[in-house]
Formats: C-alpha cells, sequence, structure tokens
C-alpha cells in the first residue's frame, strides 16, 4: 500500500516514515510550513527524505497560518514550559491544523494515486490536541471516503492514535530509527531546550521506553520538575 507520510520532522512522524520504509511502503513525505516558529523542524524532514530517496515536497500554507492566531507556536507568544498535559499548553494549539494539513495530503494522494496517508498523532496528544483524537481520525476518513467518492480511495493510517510516546521511541528503537535526526522543540533554538512541553515529553518517553535518548537539551534535568507536577495536575 504505497503510503504519504505527513511529516513534521519530529520525532514521531519520523519513526512512522521509518517504519513505512521499512515495510516497503514509503512514497513520500509532505511537510507543511505554517508559519511556526521551530520551522526548523522542516530541515529534518527534508534529509530524511534524501535518506530514504523518497520525495519530499514542503507545502507553504503560511499566509493561511498567520490568520490562524492566538498560538504560541506562531504568534509573538512566549512557548509555555511544563508538562505537556499541562492546562498552559493549550496556547500551543493551531486551530484545526490537523484538519487542514491532512485535507492537502489527501488531496495530493488522490492526484499521485497513492493508496494512504499516515499521520503520526500518538494517545499522549489527546490532553490538549482534539484534532489528534481517535474521534477525530475516524470521523476524517469517513468525509475523505465521501469527498473522494468514485475517484479514489484512500485510507488514514494513525498507527500511533491509541499509543504513547514512550511506546513510539520502543518502536522506533526496534526498527533503527533516527532519533537524532529529528525535532521537536517548540522553541526553535540551536538545540532542543529541554523545557517545553514537548521536550518534556520527549526526554520522559525515552526513560520510560528504557531507550538512550542522543538529544542534546540545554536543561537536561528540567523535565524531572516537570513530570512530577504534571503527574498532579493531570
Amino acid at each position: 500500500m504505497q503510503t504519504i507520510v505527513v511529516c513534521s520532522g519530529g520525532l514521531d512522524s519520523i519513526i512512522l516514515a521509518h517504519q513505512m520504509a521499512k515495510e516497503k511502503r514509503l512514497l513520500g513525505l509532505i511537510s507543511f510550513d505554517y508559519g511556526q516558529r521551530h520551522k526548523k523542524e522542516l530541515t529534518f524532514a527534508a534529509n530524511y527524505a534524501k535518506t530514504q530517496n523518497v520525495r519530499h515536497d514542503i507545502i507553504d500554507i503560511s499566509t493561511l497560518g498567520s490568520q490562524l492566531t492566538g498560538s504560541a507556536l506562531t504568534d509573538n507568544l512566549d512557548v509555555p514550559d511544563g508538562h505537556y498535559a499541562e492546562e498552559t499548553m493549550k496556547v500551543t494549539i493551531v486551530p484545526n491544523r490537523n484538519a487542514i494539513m491532512l485535507t492537502i495530503a489527501f488531496g495530493i494522494a488522490a492526484s499521485r494515486k497513492a493508496e494512504c496517508v499516515a499521520t503520526a498523532v500518538h494517545g499522549g496528544d489527546h490532553f490538549i490536541y482534539p484534532d489528534c483524537r481517535p474521534g477525530f481520525i475516524n470521523a476524517f476518513n469517513e468525509m475523505q471516503n465521501h469527498a473522494l467518492e468514485d475517484y479514489a480511495n484512500i485510507k488514514l493510517e494513525a498507527p500511533f492514535v491509541h499509543q504513547s510516546k514512550a511506546d513510539i521511541v520502543k518502536l522506533g528503537a526496534r526498527i533503527k530509527a533516527p532519533f537524532a535526526e529529528t525535532w521537536s522543540c517548540y522553541k526553535g533554538g540551536e538545540i532542543h531546550c529541554g523545557c517545553c512541553g514537548t521536550c518534556v515529553e520527549r526526554r520522559e518517553a525515552f526513560h520510560l521506553a528504557g531507550v538512550l535518548d542522543p538529544t542534546l537539551y540545554a536543561d537536561d534535568t528540567y523535565w524531572l520538575e516537570a513530570v512530577s507536577k504534571g503527574a498532579v495536575n493531570v
């Protein structure tokens, strides 16, 4: 089943792409520039595509992204530090982001005669992001069946939607995914900050998975405090 992976360049989507490559299913990667401050993640997606000799397209929706205001990922707002499941992390929501990206991905997949679009949303995303939850994935799949009826038959796969990030890291270790060649940090600095929600989530996932984390963090201990507080708040 020829598959296009929606790939940010982050840990989860690179592992998903690597799984598809191992299964000889990877047709290509699609990434999106929506005006995110951590745009450097796109370089990691591009580099991975080169290692697999597959097509990689960056779709520029930054003009649209500029209208999706109120998010710390696209506006001049501070990216909050702390546990990724804390209420403060809602400021990182970009409204309808996954719905927009997947709609574009399905159109491209139909044009390229792909059979599947894969996304790396996972169970840890459910706390904050509504368009990462199983209900959204199921509804979107059904909507696309109607949208492309009698034109294309494309399946949406979200194999991690019921899994934790630690589960994904374990899979990555098994298939020898290039952990060090991924980018998570929402702040987009020279190295991972170690303090924002996605850095804390990444560091905790490696710990829970029992897998060595090759990531260089500006603060390599903050995650312990954040996880401790987050466990109380969740």
